[in-house]
């Protein structure tokens, strides 16, 4: 029997990252997590902070649950899987609130809403409880990464045409839009700000990706 060991990062395992981030993106395939795309998408940074704090949930939880998965009772499953969401997102929150507190403003009570993302908690049932803890970690990956995607697509096109800026962590806003286009009559899409219109853009998305994998209609 070989003794050889599979690969970190092998053709098998690779697939957990880059899947959702095509055909299975839990957004545009699953409509998961939607109110979050909708609602901290009016400026690119929050859409991008709020990514990397989902990454860092996902990640961790995935993880810690893997690791215990076999000491874990059936009963009190999701009673765990909340438990340890929660204490990593109250970390979440704290961090944002000591170092990115305007951030945090921005984001108000959806940071807290992440205990209830409906990613977190599938990918924890559909792949956590049933996979080892490296596996575990590279789905969490993934899927965070398919997620924070759309959030940056749709803040990219929201803060750009309703704004004509561009607002990046670190970097605070830059206009984008030059002011000599303002001076030839250019005007803002007010729309664009407005939560309807990330519907409208979640929706685009899914009609351009799913007019490029017909199968995706079927199933």
């Amino acid at each position: 029997m070989s003794s050889e060991k599979e690969p970190l990062f092998s053709a098998k395992n690779l697939k957990l990252i880059t899947t959702p981030l095509g055909a299975q993106n839990p957004i545009t395939n699953q409509v998961l997590g939607i109110c979050s795309a909708l609602a901290v998408t009016a400026k690119l940074e929050p859409a991008i902070v709020m990514s990397i704090s989902v990454m860092f949930v996902l990640v961790f939880s995935n993880l810690i649950i893997s690791l215990i998965r076999n000491t874990i009772p059936s009963r009190i499953r999701i009673i765990v899987q909340l438990v340890i969401v929660a204490a990593l997102v109250i970390l979440v929150d704290q961090i944002l609130k000591a170092f990115a507190y305007e951030v945090s403003k921005q984001l108000s009570v959806f940071v807290g809403l992440i205990i209830t993302n409906c990613i977190i908690m599938g990918r924890l049932e559909a792949f956590a409880l049933g996979n080892k803890p490296w596996a575990s970690v590279l789905d969490g990956i993934g899927n965070a990464a398919g997620y924070g995607m759309i959030l940056v697509i749709v803040a990219f096109f929201r803060e750009l045409l309703g704004a004509g800026t561009l607002t990046l962590p670190g970097l605070g806003t830059l206009q984008i839009v030059p002011d000599f286009l303002y001076d030839l009559g250019y005007v803002n899409n007010g729309l664009m700000i407005l939560p309807p219109m990330a519907l409208v853009t979640v929706g685009i998305i899914i009609w351009v990706q799913r007019s490029r994998n017909k199968d995706l209609i079927e199933s």
